[in-house]
């Protein structure tokens, strides 16, 4: 039933920013957490942020924290990770994720996930 699309990933280099958004095809989405986690190549998968549907309350993990910031616009059911100063660990493919529990870094309480896009940092 939902669809998750992210975009806006690309090639940076160390210090560049870039800004994410994963749009989502419901509008019930809009009610939910949604997250985003990110995967390296033969890495596992690891939490990024999550904002509540309002927007009132973010969990950043502690890697990217300082740098990364999590945004969303409800009304284009769209969520947004401003990542700020890209450093070499930060490459991976990013996937945004949605559930209708509270902010969360568990990756199972999130029932519905994109594809992902690609974030790659040269120095």
């Amino acid at each position: 039933q939902v669809q998750l699309v992210e975009s806006g990933g690309g090639l940076g280099q160390a210090g560049d920013s870039l800004r994410l958004s994963c749009v989502a095809a419901g509008r019930t989405l809009s009610f939910d957490t949604m997250a985003w986690f990110r995967q390296a190549p033969g890495k596992e998968r690891e939490f990024v942020a999550a904002i509540s549907r309002a927007g009132g309350s973010t969990y950043v993990s502690d890697s990217v924290k300082g740098r990364f910031t999590v945004s969303r616009d409800n009304a284009k059911n769209t969520v947004y990770l401003q990542m700020n100063s890209l450093q070499p660990e930060d490459p991976a493919v990013y996937i945004c994720a949605a559930s209708t529990a509270g902010v969360t870094d568990r990756p199972t309480w999130y029932g519905h996930w994109g594809q992902g896009t690609a974030v790659t940092v040269s120095s």
